[in-house]
């Protein structure tokens, strides 16, 4: 099932922030400013959430990545290489 994302203005923020901060309990809101949207209003559970799973995400390099992981990495790219020749 989608979640429900509902979205306001800036101008309803100040007019009904109540109503909007309720509802951002039980769902995510959008926030916009000159129809763009601009802010997202979540509850603590979910943003608390969504940064575990960012913690658990890690950048790196060729020369980080495992023996393993790199060897699978060049097999993928000669692959990719030899498709694309092939394709030619």
């Amino acid at each position: 099932m989608a979640r429900q994302i509902s979205s306001y203005t800036t101008s309803d923020l100040s007019r009904k922030s109540g109503d909007i901060i309720a509802e951002a309990l039980r769902h995510p809101v959008t926030i916009t400013q000159r129809n763009k949207p601009r802010l997202v209003l979540l509850n603590i559970e979910d943003y608390e959430r969504l940064m575990r799973q960012s913690d658990a995400r890690a950048a790196g390099t060729i020369d980080t990545m495992s023996d393993t992981l790199l060897a699978e990495f060049e097999s993928a790219v000669e692959a990719y290489a030899d498709s694309d020749e092939a394709s030619r």
